[in-house]
């Protein structure tokens, strides 16, 4: 289905991608902390520089732009001492909570040549999947755009927990990408574009455009980056190309030193076709965004009303509970043989529902007042897997 194509240049279908580019008005792009410091931390004033410029000149043609920037661990690590990025949380969140100041300083040192103010946004999970902090982080970015500053986007790693950690940054730009409705997704990495297997392999070829699954079928996509300061690798930006043009959003993987072209619509790197259909952006963020706190086992009657009616989750259906969540955590909804059917915000903590099983929202609120004749998972924060 797709399009490949080896080293010695693009193909004339990747014009495509240039059109792709030049008709976006709002556009996300990605940069890693490989692409921004050195393997052993500090930021490289000219790598900087040379994205600010990149982007300041976007915005000066009049587009919207919000940068998704790693670089904050790697660039605590100097200044505190560390030799490597550590392994442990602590330590991880003791050198982000040192970089980060250096990192957005950086930037707004930047655009402020080009009279250009940017606005600092941390985001956790909690930000991405609960109703009112979604709604929060989504006013913060649009007010920042409308005021024509540039968002600059990064997990809030010295607050986030394993438990609600993103992983990496390329998801999250995916994730940022979908929650404010971007028109391109730009991810910036240590390596033109997207290989066959290592591009210092014989016999790898480049990959210039990807239109679906066939298109990645035996593509190695596994190893780290090469400057290993960084979190992610292929693994991962694959992952959130998959998400982001799931949503609708096409894009397109290329080098750091390349970012100008590739944002001027020169074909290079590798171009991601998007989905044709959009989906509802929350119901699309809990399917991507959110782990599950626990699961709802469903008995046959629920998940045909679940999968194939989309209806609401009741407690008559449910036939027993795993995990510790409170309201409003995702759980998973799973069928008689464990396999989760969807994902959904729960409106009773996990210590509430054993009492409410096999009961009919009838019979509970008669027993137990009308504040238990609700459901269990509205269908509207619902979403099917």
């Amino acid at each position: 289905m797709g399009t490949r194509r080896g080293p010695s240049g693009p193909t004339a279908q990747n014009g495509r991608v240039r059109e792709a580019v030049t008709s976006a008005r709002r556009i996300v792009v990605k940069i890693g902390s490989s692409s921004l410091t050195t393997a052993t931390g500090g930021l490289d004033e000219a790598r900087v520089a040379t994205l600010v410029d990149a982007l300041a000149a976007l915005v000066a043609a009049g587009r919207e732009v919000v940068l998704v920037s790693s670089g904050a661990i790697a660039a605590g690590l100097a200044p505190l001492g560390l030799p490597r990025r550590p392994r442990d949380l602590a330590t991880q969140q003791a050198a982000a909570s040192v970089g980060q100041g250096l990192l957005i300083g950086r930037y707004a040192a930047g655009f402020a040549r080009h009279r250009l103010t940017v606005g600092q946004v941390l985001l956790t999970v909690d930000d991405v999947t609960r109703r009112t902090h979604y709604r929060n982080a989504y006013r913060t970015l649009r007010k920042l755009l409308d005021l024509r500053a540039v968002p600059i986007v990064n997990e809030n790693d010295t607050v986030a927990t394993e438990e609600i950690r993103f992983g990496d940054n390329d998801r999250l730009a995916a994730l940022v990408a979908a929650l404010v409705d971007a028109d391109l997704l730009v991810l910036l990495s240590d390596v033109d574009a997207l290989w066959t297997g290592s591009p210092t392999r014989p016999g790898s070829t480049r990959i210039t455009e990807v239109r679906g699954e066939a298109d990645l079928a035996g593509v190695d996509i596994r190893g780290a980056g090469r400057a290993g300061v960084g979190t992610g690798g292929m693994v991962t930006k694959v992952e959130a190309a998959r998400i982001a043009t799931g949503f609708g959003i096409p894009v397109v993987l290329t080098a750091a030193p390349l970012a100008g072209d590739a944002l001027a619509g020169v074909p290079v790197g590798t171009f991601f076709h998007p989905a044709r259909r959009r989906p509802a952006a929350r119901l699309f963020w809990l399917a991507h965004a959110t782990a599950p706190r626990g699961r709802l086992h469903l008995d046959p009657g629920a998940v045909q009303a679940v999968v194939g009616r989309r209806k609401s989750l009741l407690p008559a259906g449910i036939t027993a509970v795993d995990g510790t969540f409170t309201a409003g955590d995702p759980v998973d909804l799973v069928d008689v043989d464990g396999a989760s059917v969807a994902r959904g915000l729960v409106n009773y903590d996990a210590v509430e529902l054993p009492g409410l099983l096999g009961r009919s929202t009838g019979e509970l609120a008669a027993a137990l007042g009308p504040a238990y004749e609700r459901e269990v998972v509205h269908r509207d924060d619902l979403v099917l897997l």
